[in-house]
């Protein structure tokens, strides 16, 4: 069934298109974009006063299956994406067993295209089991579908093993991501170390844990010429650095979060597990590099890190508590409610981290309303005030601090392969 979206401002950055105009979906593809388009059997979608863009992506979900159900599915993962007007989501591969392998990357691509109702790209693993060890299979993995590879929250310490693997990704064109953190700097730290650790007499993890890694890979992605990402940056040393190896022609993207420019850790409510995430939520001077770091153009990518965990695990005592929040729902309205609407990004700056700034690292062929391209579509408005309640979440998991939080901005449809996936309840 055909859709036409009328009366909407469309922006789509992958072809300098921000103007009111219609946008006509069939057979799963885009048809095309201009004012008065019409079709006698397409079902009409009134977009005046809404913002009509190419579908969100979200280079950075943990998806947990295969392995933790519990905590999310496939499919209740990519509700929450789909209500969070996302289209496409790349999966992290810390799942049970690790993402490693053909026989895992290939149920990920099977379970998403019978359960999924958006978009699903596995990430493989860098080394077998995460272990950073052995590589994996890198090739089979991107064969069967992989479109990147990350070792995420174990990240490879041995220098030798992840020049290696960059070397083996330049090899097979794909994006090397890495949670960037010395786990021995680390070690055994609950948040920021700084002078709110302290008060709360809880044990620190310093911003150079980070900085320190960051670093590393920069030199070795020197040393390689393999396309290198950092995930979830959030220090503005590492910004700084990622910002110079950009200038300086090194093939270096970066990634950031809502909550990692949303909030400080003098934010965090006392040992409240909510806000126990890594890297953890830092310094005001800190946020204060990642947000210059997405208006400069520093930082290409926003994503949400969604990271599902059982109240059971959750809500332990601080120290002893997993680290992660869920943020598919939430990203869009704090996108507007801390950059846009303050007048640090434009709509179209906005547009382009959720589209153009991921597509460009993932290349999924995605992020474009240009004709015949995916009809993947994510409406939004600047103004619908809504509360965000977690107990309403598609997740399986609640796990949030914007638990209760009244947004001005947000997802107002979600259409995956030319069909309505999501639509906010008026």
């Amino acid at each position: 069934m055909a859709i036409l979206i009328k009366n909407g401002r469309v922006i789509d950055p992958a072809s300098n298109t921000d103007r009111v105009a219609d946008v006509l979906l069939a057979e799963g593809r885009i048809v095309g974009v201009a004012p008065n388009l019409e079709s006698p059997n397409a079902e009409v979608f009134d977009a005046t006063g809404l913002i009509v863009a190419p579908g969100f992506i979200d280079m950075h979900v943990h998806l947990r299956e295969p392995g933790f159900e519990h905590a999310e599915t496939i499919e209740s993962g990519s509700r929450a994406a789909a209500a969070g007007g996302f289209t496409s989501i790349c999966c992290m591969p810390n799942t049970k067993p690790v993402n490693d392998s053909v026989t895992v990357t290939s149920y990920i691509v099977e379970r998403a295209r019978r359960n999924a109702v958006v978009n699903v790209f596995p990430i493989g693993a860098i080394t077998k089991g995460s272990e950073g060890v052995e590589l994996a299979a890198i090739g089979s993995m991107k064969a069967a579908g992989a479109v990147a590879i990350s070792d995420d929250g174990r990240p490879v310490m041995n220098s030798r093993v992840m020049r290696r693997a960059m070397e083996f990704a330049k090899s097979y064109d794909l994006p090397v991501i890495d949670h960037c953190e010395d786990l021995n700097l680390s070690a055994g730290g609950d948040m920021h170390e700084g002078a709110k650790s302290v008060r709360l007499g809880l044990r620190g993890i310093p911003a150079a844990a980070e900085d320190v890694m960051v670093a590393r890979d920069l030199v070795l992605a020197q040393l390689t010429g393999a396309r290198y990402h950092v995930a979830h940056i959030s220090t503005r040393y590492a910004v700084a650095m990622v910002d110079y190896a950009r200038q300086h022609g090194l093939p270096v993207t970066c990634e950031t979060t809502p909550h990692h420019f949303a909030l400080t850790d003098d934010d965090m409510a006392p040992y409240d597990s909510n806000y126990k995430m890594k890297p953890p939520l830092r310094a005001c001077c800190d946020r204060d590099a990642v947000t210059e770091g997405i208006v400069s153009g520093a930082i290409g990518a926003i994503a949400t890190d969604h990271a599902p965990h059982p109240g059971s695990e959750k809500m332990q005592e601080f120290e002893s508590c997993p680290f992660g929040i869920i943020g598919l729902e939430t990203a869009v309205a704090l996108t507007m409610e801390m950059l846009v609407h303050p007048g640090k990004i434009t709509l179209s700056r906005m547009v382009e981290l959720f589209t153009t700034g991921p597509e460009s690292v993932m290349r999924l062929g995605r992020g474009t309303l240009a004709p015949n391209a995916p009809g993947d579509v994510t409406v939004f408005s600047p103004d619908v005030s809504w509360t965000y309640d977690v107990n309403q979440s598609f997740s399986r998991s609640r796990n949030s601090p914007f638990d209760g939080r009244t947004f001005r901005g947000g997802p107002v449809a979600t259409i995956v392969n030319g069909e309505f996936v999501w639509r906010r309840d008026s």
